[in-house]
């Protein structure tokens, strides 16, 4: 379904397993994406690459998972259209901010437009996140940004607790306060075991009222499973 904001005229096909982002860009807009994900574009686009926000901002973005470098595309010589293509299989959201953040699960981001600033934000012991590391992304400002997931997503509307596993959170709104924790019930040796032998059990504890966004699977168990089919070395 075709969607226009205060920022961009976008649509997203091909959901749930392998969602295409359309941006319809008027002459003079520009978005910037991650490096590998514009697909195809209208020659009337222009594309360059560079450092956004200064040096330190794209060191943040890097250790949230994301690349060094922006790519920025442009309507400069007319109206055109930009695809793009996240490279995890999965679902893509479009969220609009109004001056509020959106935290973003390192690797989520895929699009944004003007108005929006994408930064790294350190959350200590609270950030780790399964093995995703101690930075979020931190969106803030006014405008539009889509962000993917690896396999469907889901928004939950949370209104006063919720828990999710780390490993199948993709986005949620500034407005809940989190807590990376066990789940209840286990007693200290499991709680170990489950932090360095991974499994069920590390959780994030939401609170207050906001979305979330969460997938439907989780990189880590993919990863396992097919890696049980690996063919092994002859000796």
């Amino acid at each position: 379904m075709s969607t226009v904001t205060s920022a961009l005229k976008f649509e997203i096909t091909q959901r749930p397993d392998f969602a295409l982002l359309s941006v319809q860009l008027e002459q003079g807009q520009r978005v910037f994406a991650e490096p590998s994900a514009m697909a195809a574009m209208d020659p009337t686009i222009k594309l360059t690459a560079g450092l956004k926000g200064g040096l330190m901002k794209s060191i943040g973005r890097a250790f949230g998972g994301e690349s060094f470098i922006i790519n920025t595309l442009a309507a400069e010589s007319g109206p055109g259209e930009v695809l793009f293509a996240a490279g995890a299989p999965g679902d893509t959201q479009h969220y609009q901010l109004t001056g509020n953040s959106l935290m973003l699960q390192r690797g989520a981001f895929l699009v944004h437009s003007d108005g929006v600033e994408v930064n790294g934000k350190w959350g200590g012991a609270k950030g780790f996140f399964s093995g995703q590391g101690l930075v979020l992304l931190k969106a803030s400002g006014v405008g539009d940004i889509f962000f993917n997931s690896f396999g469907a997503m889901i928004q939950i509307n949370v209104t006063d607790n919720f828990l999710v596993d780390t490993g199948y959170i993709v986005a949620f709104e500034d407005t809940l306060q989190y807590q990376v924790t066990t789940l209840p019930g286990l007693n200290t040796r499991g709680k170990v075991k489950t932090f360095f032998f991974g499994g069920e059990g590390l959780v994030c504890r939401f609170s207050g009222q906001g979305k979330v966004w969460i997938q439907t699977r989780y990189i880590n168990p993919f990863l396992n499973w097919i890696n049980f089919f690996r063919p092994a070395k002859s000796r």
